[in-house]
């Protein structure tokens, strides 16, 4: 069996082959080509926490798994990620586990990956400002993953704790050819964004519509157990697109907050979702329709994106010689 840690994953999974890969995948899922259930999680409530179950199968990348994943909240702002997790692999032929792959590093990866998919298929193909709120884990593989697709210039970075932001700024200066800066507030960090990459787990929103651009792409993946990232204005004027509808929609926590409270209240109905990515991927719904257009990816996470992420994965890994970078056991 394939044992890989963090550093292996992260070392294996180049981020141009995975926005590829989910694009694959995401129109898989849409034509029903693939099995994802709704994942199933066991609630933490002292904790505001969970584990979940998320199996899929993609037959187009030949992969069968099963991610479990932790979604500890209460975790930010300390050594622990918030999202924790491992993923096994089976031979989808027999059955046969085949390999044991951290997940918490897929977890961050496919996530931004698959945000970075949604910018390549609804951002202006001249968006070069992009705010990301938030600093933990996913603020950092956003910024990376976004800017493989848009000729991004300039970030912002904002979050609840200024210095956080400020270091993030400062690490992420380093490893891009951008301008990167700290911003003050959320809405600083908003004006004049052409893509905004929301990633918190703020109670509040953090996007809403006066601090927003016209024509601005919003990326959200926040996990956010009692509240939203995004304000009903903002999701009643935008062009929503997401995962899976079924996903997306189911009650919470395996569905969105961000959708369902301003279904609940009235704000919009189910069918305003617009479209799956896998549909704008293969074409059969149209994405942005004018320049000025605020468009929105609200994601949930499906296993099919970590399905073709270790599929990517595990072929890296059988390729190499195995020695002190891969261990097989």
């Amino acid at each position: 069996m394939l044992v890989l840690g963090r550093s292996q994953v992260e070392g294996l999974l180049e981020t141009d082959a995975l926005i590829d890969a989910l694009a694959t995948a995401m129109a898989d899922l849409s034509a029903g080509r693939a099995s994802a259930p709704d994942r199933v999680a066991a609630l933490v409530p002292e904790r505001e926490g969970l584990l979940a179950a998320m199996p899929g199968y993609v037959p187009s990348a030949a992969v069968l798994m099963s991610k479990l994943v932790s979604l500890f909240p209460h975790n930010a702002g300390t050594p622990l990620p918030t999202h924790q997790a491992v993923i096994m692999v089976f031979d989808p032929d027999t059955g046969e586990p085949t390999a044991l792959l951290d997940g918490t590093a897929i977890t961050a990866a496919r996530t931004a990956a698959c945000s970075a998919l949604s910018a390549r298929l609804l951002a202006r193909e001249d968006a070069t400002v992009l705010a990301v709120l938030g600093t933990g884990a996913q603020a950092r593989s956003h910024a990376h993953a976004i800017s493989r697709v848009r000729p991004i210039r300039q970030i912002r970075v904002a979050g609840r704790d200024p210095a956080k932001a400020a270091a993030l700024a400062v690490e992420l200066s380093e490893a891009l050819d951008a301008d990167v800066r700290a911003a003050p507030t959320y809405a600083a960090a908003l004006d004049g964004a052409d893509i905004a990459a929301a990633t918190t787990h703020c109670r509040e929103p953090v996007i809403r519509l006066p601090w927003l651009t016209p024509g601005v792409h919003v990326t959200s993946v926040g996990y956010n157990p009692d509240g939203r990232e995004i304000d009903d204005a903002t999701i009643a004027q935008a062009l929503v697109c997401v995962e899976s509808r079924q996903a997306a929609l189911a009650p919470f926590p395996a569905g969105s907050n961000d959708l369902l409270v301003p279904i609940r209240d009235g704000h919009i109905t189910a069918d305003h979702v617009h479209a799956e990515l896998g549909e704008l991927v293969s074409g059969t719904k149209p994405g942005r329709t004018s320049p000025g257009q605020i468009t929105l990816y609200k994601s949930v996470g499906v296993a099919v994106q970590d399905a073709a992420a270790a599929a990517l994965v595990v072929a890296a890994a059988r390729e190499r010689t195995v020695g002190e970078e891969i261990t097989l056991r």
